[in-house]
Order: C-alpha cells, then sequence, then structure tokens
C-alpha cells in the first residue's frame, strides 16, 4: 500500500462486471477501498451490452466493424442517453453509498476530451462507422481537481468533435472506453490502467488453446496486433498505446471474478495479461530479474 500511495490508477469498468449485479457490487468496493488506502482512482466506462439491449426494444440494429460499434446519429442517441443516464448513474450510487466520493461527468464536460471521426480498418482498408470517434486531445484538468478534493471520477466515454463548426451543432462522438480509459491515463501520467473484460487476459493461441500470456513488452504487444482477434485489438492498442506514453503498466483482467482489482493492484495474483514498456522493468519498479 505504501508503494501505490498517492499514485493514480484508471480503471476501465467494462464485460460482465457491469450486468451482474453481484460483480458491481464487489468493483464499487474495491474503488472505495483503492481510495481509502490511499490511491486516487478514477473510472473511465462504456456500455456495450446495455447499449445494445436498448437498441434493440428501440429496433435498431447493433453492428461492429473491427470491434467497434457503427454508431449513426440514431444510435449516437441512444448512446449519450444509455451511459450518461443509466451506467454512469447507476456506479454513481453504488460508490455513493458510504459517502459523497464519486462524481459523474463525460468526456463532453470541461472539454475534458475532444475527438475526430475514427475509421476501423477491416481487411487492410478504411470503414466508415459513423459517430465513433478517436480522441484528438485530454485536458485533464477537472479530473485532476477531482482528485485533489478526494473525489472518485466516474466518466462515460463520450467525447466533444474537435472540430468547433460539428461540436457548435451538438456534435459528439462516441469513443472507445478502452481507448479512453488509455488516453486519459496518459494525460494524467497514471501508474497503471486496468481493463476489465470478460475474459482471463490475451491468449496465446485463441481460439485453439486458452493459456494466457501472462507479461508483454511493448514491443512483444507490437509484432502480435495484427494477429488479434477483433474483439481484443481495441483493448490490447489501449494497453500499448498506454505503456508507450508514461503509464507504467497496462493490464487486462478478468472482471467475472469479485475483487479483480484488489487482487492485481496489491498482489498481482489472478488471471491477467500485464503489458510494460520496452524498458526492461516491472510494472512494480524493479528491475527484470530482481527479487523482492
Amino acid at each position: 500500500m505504501a508503494r501505490h500511495h498517492g499514485k493514480t490508477v484508471v480503471i476501465k469498468f467494462g464485460g460482465n462486471a457491469m450486468v451482474d449485479d453481484d460483480l458491481k457490487a464487489a468493483f464499487a468496493k474495491d474503488v472505495l477501498f483503492l481510495r481509502h488506502a490511499g490511491l486516487r482512482p478514477v473510472v473511465v466506462h462504456g456500455g456495450g451490452p446495455q447499449i445494445s439491449a436498448q437498441l434493440r426494444r428501440l429496433g435498431l440494429e447493433s453492428r461492429f466493424q473491427g470491434g467497434l460499434r457503427v454508431t449513426t446519429d440514431e444510435t449516437m442517441d441512444v448512446v449519450r442517453m444509455v451511459l450518461a443516464g443509466q451506467v454512469q448513474r447507476e456506479l454513481v450510487g453504488l460508490l455513493n453509498e458510504h459517502g459523497p466520493h464519486a462524481v459523474g461527468m463525460t468526456g463532453e464536460d470541461a472539454r475534458l476530451m475532444t475527438a475526430s471521426k475514427h475509421y476501423a480498418r477491416v481487411g487492410g482498408k478504411a470503414v466508415d462507422i459513423g459517430r465513433v470517434g478517436e480522441v484528438a486531445h485530454v485536458d485533464p484538468g477537472i479530473v485532476r481537481a477531482l482528485l485533489d478534493d478526494g473525489r472518485i471520477p466516474v466518466i462515460s466515454s463520450i467525447a466533444r468533435s474537435q472540430d468547433d463548426k460539428d461540436a457548435a451543432g451538438g456534435g459528439v462522438f462516441n469513443v472507445n472506453a478502452d481507448t479512453a480509459a488509455a488516453a486519459l491515463a496518459a494525460a494524467l501520467g497514471a501508474e497503471a490502467l486496468l481493463i476489465l473484460t470478460d475474459v482471463e487476459g490475451l491468449y496465446a493461441n485463441w481460439p485453439h488453446g486458452d493459456e494466457v500470456i501472462p507479461r508483454l513488452t511493448a514491443g512483444e504487444l507490437t509484432a502480435l496486433l495484427p494477429a488479434l482477434a477483433s474483439g481484443m485489438i481495441p483493448k490490447m492498442e489501449a494497453c500499448l498505446y498506454a505503456v508507450t506514453h508514461g503509464v507504467r503498466s497496462a493490464r487486462v483482467i478478468d472482471g467475472r471474478t469479485e475483487h479483480c482489482v484488489l487482487s492485481q493492484i496489491f498482489t498481482g495474483e489472478g488471471a491477467g495479461t500485464v503489458v510494460v514498456p520496452d524498458d526492461g522493468r516491472y510494472d512494480d519498479g524493479r528491475p527484470e530479474g530482481a527479487t523482492a
């Protein structure tokens, strides 16, 4: 705990943990424990299952290209409503059951994030997927102010357009939550990025085996990226971005396990894949091969 005291940790909340009541409650307790232990947790969330469910109720189609949701103007309205009005409010409520700690916001607020149009890569070609954004700039001042005040920022992955004309007309983008979390972690100079998902980690030979790769350097991950399954690409690209922009480590962890966040941060145990920079150091700061 002493080693992590005062350090910022960005956690991407997603996957099964978002729809299972017991996992949601355990996640909230983990985040509160981090705060009480002296860390500065920041939560970035998506809402894929909830968005898909709402689109079904409205008779709208869910389509994906390159692991990213195709977002029409109509779909964007649903995304905005579900992320900021449903998922975020529920998580903030869980965190605030134990005191006035959490503050909800979106990437639009205080121009925290601006974005440009993002094109998916499918078969080596750029594909237009609508109002999906790529983070162009992060101004983390509002998040730092909240952290300094002892709050837990809970951030929905929506960003304003960096094009002033588009933004003036209400232009917003749906930003992949993994990508948003990585960009924010880098802007904050975070100690770690944790991405919760529905698998144990990055598999070495998927779909032919379930052996998890426990640790990768940035260079090793770069070599693997072209061969990864489309659903894992945004997560692993986020990890790569984080550790090549100043974050000490990035982890993909199994959000189906209760208290997975505490296990990873304080013990390093449990399934998961950690990505570290190409500088020969473990994520705990000890030279490779050193012992505690």
